[in-house]
């Protein structure tokens, strides 16, 4: 981990091996290659736990290894990571299960006049893979120096007495029963000492949440969530030779939202070439629905079979499947120092979906994750001998940079929409930059009882879901998830909303035994902390598990 063999100390920690740890790893080690650095994640090989849209802008990866690797275009990995580029763009509307209209025209006419939605265009980008481009980052990242450790879990991070500066993560203890007692082969949580700690655990990082808590970081406004939940359905050659491999397709309206009559979620529906014979297929919804009975896997399956669809589709087989959160907050939700404006407080760095850097004008976060990760390592290799300055001068870098632009740009857009809802707040969130800013409940805060019209009549497969994700924990640990008040959910959760954990957990985690709501099912967990983020009365904490453990994404 460290030069001098002592593996407790390292110069930079990053936590969390996904794009933008990596990216900050290898522009590190680009930049100044004595430095030693380490990279940690939870997940039991690199890039099993990243699921996303992917649809990815290639300025900033090409920036990235421009430098890091010439010639990089030319190796076989870079051919078959990126062999897909985007030249099909629908975007579709969707009126009810069988009408649809391309309503790309409309971006495109945004876009000529300079209107926020023309960023929503996505051709000539990389359709990607996003579990084999960490990979592939990973094994880079390795090849310039840096330790790249799958398997360890942090579960706290460790500041001095005045919160100004972080000493290093401690990981979790491992050989405990599920009370909690010590096994034969219980080993204590080691410390590992880091002069520059860097979180980059993606959506609602558990030792960011702690280090914003602890260091006492403003967001000025609530960050926003989506749940994602995405398939990838193998398909006939014919099926998938009529869709295309230079294909996306983004969908609105129907089955989240229909105007007038409901309901009136945000979000939409999304459709891509993954390899031959293979089509993802997903839906993305935002996290303040209202609709107690709800669960996006509902979306999904009546996405599924609107006939626009289902002509691709029909017939396949699922051989993977997987689910995970979205930060929307945007700029107003990005978390600051409130005495110096930093993405972060001295030694410690906040990037990527960790810092909330999705532009939802976009829907993308992919490119700004990179981007970050660069402009973190830029800012720690300047500051190496002044640690207590890195997060000043990250931050003066992102707001400089494309990541800085866009997320100012995208300024208000969910907001907007999350005050005013969709029929209004789309149309008024053109303006956004003119508009002041909101006031936004936490999305835990806008359950309601009223229940969601489109169910469909069959109950969705969550074991056949959690099965093909391939996720597994050890069944003795300690759960990770607790219900911090039981009573709550007995007099006031299952009474008023019919425990929704119940319904919108994608694995199926949490059951009724003997009259009380439980985490039957950790073991089942896909890491998307949806339940944390959504239970109506805030009463859910997700902790994590012993490393390696999760769902083991391969083509996500």
């Amino acid at each position: 981990m460290a030069k001098n063999n002592d593996y407790n100390r390292v110069s930079v920690l990053v936590v969390g091996a996904g794009p933008a740890g990596l990216a900050c790893a290898i522009q590190l080690k680009t930049q100044k290659p004595e430095i030693d650095v380490c990279v940690i994640d939870k997940s039991a090989e690199p890039g099993n736990h990243n699921l996303s849209g992917a649809v990815l802008e290639k300025d900033a990866l090409h920036r990235l290894l421009d430098s890091a690797v010439p010639g990089w275009w030319d190796s076989d990995a870079a051919k078959d990571v990126l062999r897909k580029k985007v030249n099909k763009d629908n975007v579709m509307f969707f009126l009810g299960r069988k009408l649809s209209f391309n309503i790309f025209f409309v971006i495109k006419l945004a876009k000529r006049l300079g209107l926020n939605f023309g960023q929503m265009i996505h051709k000539g980008d990389y359709i990607v893979s996003i579990s084999k481009l960490t990979k592939w980052l990973g094994q880079i990242a390795k090849e310039l120096g840096a330790e790249v450790l799958p398997g360890f879990a942090a579960a706290d991070i460790i500041l001095n007495g005045s919160a100004d500066k972080a000493t290093g993560v401690k990981l979790i203890d491992q050989g405990l029963d599920r009370e909690g007692g010590k096994l034969p082969n219980f080993v204590e949580g080691e410390v590992i000492n880091s002069r520059f700690v860097v979180l980059a655990e993606g959506c609602d990082g558990l030792l960011t949440e702690q280090f914003i808590e602890k260091a006492g970081l403003q967001r000025q406004s609530p960050q926003l969530y989506s749940v994602g939940v995405k398939e990838i359905i193998q398909v006939s050659s014919e099926q998938y030779q009529k869709f295309g491999d230079d294909r996306v397709v983004h969908a609105m309206g129907y089955p989240i939202w229909t105007p007038f009559l409901g309901p009136g979620m945000f979000g939409g529906g999304i459709c891509y070439p993954v390899e031959d014979e293979h089509i993802a297929v997903g839906m993305i919804v935002g996290a303040d629905w209202k609709y107690c009975n709800f669960n996006p896997q509902d979306a999904l399956t009546n996405f599924k079979n609107h006939s626009f669809i289902r002509q691709y589709i029909d017939g396949g087989t699922v051989v993977e499947a997987g689910a995970k959160m979205i930060p929307e907050g945007g700029y107003l939700a990005v978390p600051r120092d409130a005495e110096t404006g930093a993405i972060g407080r001295g030694n410690v760095l906040i990037l990527g979906d960790s810092a909330g850097f999705v532009n939802m004008l976009k829907i993308k976060g992919l490119h700004n994750a990179i981007d970050s990760g660069m402009q973190a390592g830029q800012a720690i290799a300047e500051t190496f001998e002044n640690g207590e300055a890195a997060a000043v001068r990250y931050t003066e870098l992102i707001d400089k940079s494309a990541v800085g632009k866009e997320m100012e740009s995208a300024k208000n857009f969910r907001q907007t929409v999350a005050k005013f809802g969709p029929l209004q707040g789309m149309p008024l969130s053109v303006f956004g930059g003119l508009l002041p800013k909101f006031d936004t409940e936490k999305d835990f805060e806008a359950m309601a009882v009223a229940g969601y019209r489109l169910k469909p009549n069959q109950d969705f497969d969550k074991d056949t879901f959690t099965a093909v994700a391939a996720t597994e924990h050890r069944e003795e640990q300690p759960s990770h998830l607790t219900i911090i008040d039981s009573e709550v959910c007995k007099s006031r959760c299952t009474p008023i909303f019919d425990s929704p954990c119940i319904t919108f957990c994608p694995a199926g985690v949490y059951e009724t035994v003997h009259d009380e709501v439980e985490p039957a099912n950790p073991s089942n967990c896909l890491h998307c902390k949806t339940c944390q983020r959504k239970c109506p009365f805030d009463n859910i904490r997700w902790t994590v598990p012993e490393g390696g453990g999760g769902p083991r994404y391969k083509r996500m």
